[in-house]
């Protein structure tokens, strides 16, 4: 360890006690050159305190570890409970570096619960060195609960530098600290962190953290004792601590079992979201911290709840304690000191999460008072300076007496005079270049809403069935991606929930109460006129006609269930389109309007059938077929009078399987065409075609966009 190493302390108070660690880097670890854990005089989350006596306990507890350790002017890193804070990680488009900033401070707007002006907030790049896209981490607490979380520091003149988030400090503990987390990001490590009333809940990998508070700590194992027994709290935790040796195990386990049960639940259901969200990564172990697993019984629970393996630490892989530290008051107290561990990570500038909630006035004001020991040198250099120019000036006034004066003084008059001319040129040059900067605005307007048809396309694709709408038949999707054809003929042509587009039409019209769709020979629709009490409704938006066809025999369900509620997995087409903000979390700029109505909102559907002229162009690929047909000569039951016939027809095929997809007659064994008890052939139908015609209002041109045709785009998409 290096001489005069930068040395920091990392508090967490907690509901029961205040811990603290005095960190200092010692190469590629950490020493421990301070420690301390003071408990408080009562619980905190006792029942019957107000929020005043709450902090004069914290104020006690803050008193005894000042007096009884030197602050100095080491830089001081608190935490902040979970419950109390807000944290969300979203991926950024690719952008230019410097518009980071910028785009990260509009999300925090959008993303952040409350006033952007009543909060603190900071964020933290997280680039995944394999991935394109980069995340970012956005964290906030309101400023009435940070304030008054400083007052208790600024009580005991404790200076604070770092405002970091518990389950971000956890994270940053086991990033530093942890050589488990997998490289590769596949595999993940649980850490669960439970205090007295809630849990920490945060899944780690190398490159990316996720957490959840789950609000069951210690104190429901100890309600649910004095519920059971009819005690206070006192004497319930009490009772709990010494339940291994009670005559009552039995009966204090069995009014705490609901309390397992539900902490049980919320893990899974937590581990259970994870997974679904991050889709190719497994868990790897879960670490149990803090007190609250101190609790017989509880760690095995989990693991047999959870079936991942569970560890509880007996020491820290890259904290070494110093001389004078005791190592067993460091293991005793070790499962209580990973927040502390995290916070002091920061401070040093060892962690992977630098964010800061500490209040940017209280920043300022310690920026400048470190800053001041440079403002009294400049100051002295710029006295200094002054009494050179000064001397400087004295010499020139000198040298202007000699006989060389006059045309030196002529020579200066010409040089003030030609800048004079030149800054005169130059003010003309910028007063003709405004003009030339609105021109080019009005060009660039042009491309103001270029990127809105390539999104609505995304918007329709996205609520097709796919791996992700439909997972049971991801198989099937992927198949078709790799053109496989043997999987995707393993599953009947009749099962496969598949929608070929053909075509999408999409046209921008400014009222789509007053729009009607593109005439085509299938539209009979006439105008509609706009009912006064409607207009309310209207906006501006686009039309669209979307065609093709699916091999899907009940086509109806495949569109728009009924019944299904909010079950997204059996969501149709239409039932997506109705609720895209759900799809894309909040965030849809495209809203399906006025549905019920027939003139806004249309869907048609029929088998595929080349004789049908409703049918949509671009079905399948043509083909001839010959085969020998026995025709029927009279209805059923009477005598067969059949006759051998080479037939020639068109069928449709899908151009990767070669299947049929079209309506034809139906045959018997013996190749015999059927019919019905009226004498007419019996139809196998296979494909259905459909033709959805709906209205889609533009959020974002509602408010901003342009009457003057700016925004009015239009196109049409071919494909199968």
């Amino acid at each position: 360890m290096a001489a005069g190493s930068r040395s920091v302390w990392a508090i967490d108070i907690g509901n029961n006690s205040l811990k603290a660690l005095r960190l200092q880097q010692a190469g590629d670890r950490v020493e421990a050159i301070g420690l301390d854990y003071v408990e408080h005089s009562k619980v905190l989350s006792a029942e019957g305190l107000s929020e005043e006596e709450k902090n004069q306990i914290i104020r006690a507890s803050l008193a005894t570890f000042a007096g009884r350790n030197e602050l100095g002017k080491d830089e001081v890193a608190i935490s902040v409970a979970g419950q109390t804070s807000f944290a969300r990680f979203i991926k950024l488009p690719p952008v230019e570096p410097k518009k980071v900033p910028e785009i990260i401070k509009f999300e925090a707007v959008q993303q952040i619960p409350f006033d952007i002006n009543e909060v603190e907030w900071d964020w933290q790049l997280m680039p995944r060195p394999d991935s394109p896209e980069t995340e970012v981490g956005i964290f906030a607490i309101k400023n009435e609960l940070i304030s008054k979380h400083l007052e208790n520091y600024s009580a005991e003149n404790v200076c604070v530098t770092v405002v970091q988030m518990a389950p971000m400090s956890l994270y940053n503990y086991a990033q530093f600290d942890r050589s488990d987390l997998d490289d590769a990001d596949k595999k993940a490590v649980v850490l669960l962190d439970m205090g007295s009333s809630d849990t920490n809940l945060v899944i780690c990998t190398k490159s990316t953290v996720w957490q959840r508070c789950i609000p069951i700590g210690g104190n429901n194992f100890t309600r649910a004792i004095a519920d059971a027994f009819k005690l206070d709290f006192e004497k319930a935790e009490k009772l709990k601590r010494g339940a291994p040796v009670s005559k009552y195990v039995r009966q204090i386990f069995q009014a705490m079992k609901p309390v397992f049960t539900d902490f049980g639940a919320e893990v899974q259901r937590s581990l259970g979201y994870y997974s679904s969200s991050h889709k190719g990564t497994t868990f790897a172990k879960m670490v149990l911290l803090g007190g609250g697993f101190k609790l017989q019984g509880l760690s095995k629970y989990i693991q047999q709840t959870t079936q991942l393996t569970v560890v509880r630490p007996d020491s820290f892989e890259k904290l070494v304690p110093a001389g004078g530290i005791s190592s067993a008051k460091l293991h005793d107290n070790l499962c209580d000191l990973a927040i502390a561990y995290g916070l002091g990570l920061q401070a040093l500038g060892l962690a992977r999460i630098q964010s800061n909630l500490l209040p940017r006035g209280i920043a300022r004001r310690m920026l400048w008072a470190r800053k001041s020991k440079f403002f009294v040198l400049a100051a002295s250099i710029l006295l200094t300076a002054s009494l050179l120019a000064l001397l400087r000036t004295n010499l020139d006034l000198r040298a202007c007496a000699d006989k060389n004066a006059q045309s030196k003084r002529q020579e200066t008059q010409r040089i003030i005079q030609s800048a004079k001319s030149a800054a005169s040129q130059l003010r003309q040059q910028e007063d003709r270049s405004s003009g030339y900067e609105e021109r080019i605005k009005k060009q660039m307007d042009v491309f103001k809403y270029r990127d809105v048809i390539p999104l609505f396309h995304k918007v329709i694709f996205e609520c097709i069935p796919n791996a992700q709408n439909n997972p049971a038949q991801a198989e099937l999707y992927r198949a078709y991606e790799q053109g496989d054809v043997a999987k995707i003929t393993a599953i009947p042509r009749n099962d496969r929930k598949q929608v070929f587009i053909t075509s999408i039409n999409i046209n921008y019209a400014d009222s789509l109460l007053a729009s009607r769709f593109e005439m085509g020979r299938f539209d009979t629709s006439s105008s509609t006129a706009v009912l006064q009490n409607e207009q309310e409704l209207d906006g501006k938006g686009f039309t669209v006609v979307i065609e093709g066809y699916s091999p899907y025999e009940k086509i109806g369900e495949l569109m728009d269930p009924a019944g299904v509620g909010n079950d997204k997995s059996r969501w149709g087409i239409i039932t997506r389109m109705m609720n895209l903000n759900e799809i894309f979390d909040g965030n849809s700029p495209f809203q399906l309007f006025a549905k019920e109505k027939v003139e806004h909102f249309r869907i048609e559907t029929g088998p595929v059938d080349i004789s049908d002229v409703r049918m949509p162009a671009g079905i399948g690929v043509l083909r001839i077929k010959s085969e020998s047909l026995y025709e029927s000569g009279g209805y059923a039951g009477q005598a067969d009078t059949s006759a051998t016939t080479v037939a020639t027809r068109q069928i449709l095929v899908d151009p990767l399987t070669e299947e049929e997809i079209h309506k034809t007659v139906a045959l018997d064994e013996k190749g015999r065409i059927k019919y019905d008890v009226f004498g007419q052939p019996l139809a196998i139908e296979r494909d259905k075609w459909f033709r959805i015609r709906a209205k889609f209002l533009w959020t974002e041109g509602k408010t901003g966009g342009q009457s003057d045709g700016t925004a009015d785009s239009s196109s049409t998409y071919n494909s199968e």
